[in-house]
């Protein structure tokens, strides 16, 4: 597999989006049933990626994106944050995600503590990050948000955390 993580261009933003937002959306339907919200509006990718000290990457595989991720880094704490990590619906399970982690980290070697979050009805991406990429759960949040966010499944989110040596 020709496996390739790479700074996210202009060219391929749109794609990017459009496949974050589906990874996402299959994710909470596979567990909820179909819904019409969006469970990844535009307008929160753009927050992350509008975020001091943010990073894009895509992952590419034979010359076509196969998923991505948005990191924070903070150079001066580095205590750093995973904000989303996607794999294409359709190709998971193939290891890419695994591969994405692992770049990330050797890209970032100087990084102390990751952190990222997950809804909790995410049980294939809460085996990812404890089982497959050694973080560990340090806080459960219950979120009462006004502005109707479904995506956690009203069943919260927990946080999860990467101590580097």
């Amino acid at each position: 597999m020709d496996f390739k993580l790479l700074l996210l261009n202009k060219e391929d933003l749109l794609i990017f989006k459009n496949d974050m937002q589906e990874a996402f959306q299959k994710g909470f339907e596979d567990v909820y049933g179909k819904t019409e919200g969006t469970i990844l509006p535009e307008k929160d990718i753009d927050n992350s990626l509008n975020t001091k000290g943010a990073l894009a990457y895509k992952a590419v595989v034979n010359n076509k994106i196969v998923g991505g991720a948005i990191v924070v880094i903070n150079e001066e704490t580095r205590h750093n944050e995973l904000h989303f990590l996607y794999v294409k619906y359709g190709v998971q399970t193939r290891g890419i995600g695994k591969m994405i982690w692992d770049e990330i980290e050797m890209l970032h070697p100087d990084t102390i503590v990751w952190e990222t979050c997950t809804p909790c009805f995410e049980k294939r991406n809460i085996h990812f990050y404890v089982n497959k990429c050694k973080f560990h759960i340090v806080e459960y949040i219950k979120e009462n948000n006004e502005e109707g966010f479904i995506g956690h499944g009203g069943g919260g989110m927990f946080t999860f955390q990467k101590v580097m040596k």
